[in-house]
């Protein structure tokens, strides 16, 4: 079965002085999605951006917005994010209180909606909300910065996790998105791919020339994750 992968360049690694362009451009080098980590210093150690910084992307592209939220209530902030632009909204389960509320609020503003998972957090959250899911998110490292190197027995969640999903597509028919984020490179790629991963989010390892004027900066490494891809 010829599995479709998806690349999502996380713009947290990418250059804010011009963000506009960085985004057209990385789009424009062949990644599918627009990874947009939202962290409030609370849940996670670090505070990044918010819904305003969405709403001035969104008319730059056409591309999926996936908009993690890495906050704590995350009730409050969901509407701001759909009305932003955010086509799927993704939290962690430590984020609220109730998590099929949580994800009915997303799927009832007219966004696609996951769970994110820490590397120490069970998959077993999934057993109650599957038909509320349209993506699980898998965190290779621990959630706060960029920059950081890949957790080898994630590859082993991802497993689990894929196992989980494809029992639920085959009797349910409906397809759920698995992707990983954390120290995604050209090397490690195929074998997060062969472990169950379908979309892949990449922010260092692609935005690492991000201070260079070529437009074409990044087709030579996009090529690489895809060529790595295709050897999965």
């Amino acid at each position: 079965m010829n599995k479709t992968f998806r690349i999502a360049p996380s713009i947290l690694s990418a250059n804010f002085a011009t963000l506009g362009q960085e985004i057209k451009d990385v789009i424009a080098s062949g990644t599918d999605i627009v990874h947009f980590d939202v962290m409030d210093n609370h849940y996670v150690p670090n505070l990044t951006i918010g819904p305003l910084v969405c709403e001035a992307i969104r008319p730059l592209t056409d591309a999926i917005i996936d908009v993690h939220l890495m906050v704590k209530p995350v009730d409050r902030i969901i509407p701001d994010f759909a009305k932003a632009g955010a086509d799927i909204i993704t939290f962690h389960p430590e984020g609220t209180e109730h998590i099929d509320r949580s994800l009915s609020l997303v799927r009832d503003l007219g966004c696609k909606s996951g769970l994110v998972f820490n590397p120490a957090t069970p998959l077993d959250y999934l057993d109650y909300v599957m038909d509320k899911i349209d993506m699980v998110l898998l965190m290779s490292v621990n959630p706060g910065f960029g920059g950081q190197k890949f957790i080898p027995e994630m590859l082993k969640k991802l497993t689990e996790a894929r196992k989980k999903i494809d029992a639920y597509t085959e009797k349910s028919g409906r397809e759920i998105w698995l992707e990983i984020d954390g120290g995604v490179n050209p090397e490690n790629i195929a074998d997060i791919a062969r472990a169950g991963a379908d979309t892949f989010v990449a922010g260092s390892a692609i935005f690492k020339n991000s201070n260079d004027a070529d437009p074409n900066r990044y087709d030579s490494i996009v090529k690489s994750l895809r060529d790595s891809l295709a050897a999965a």
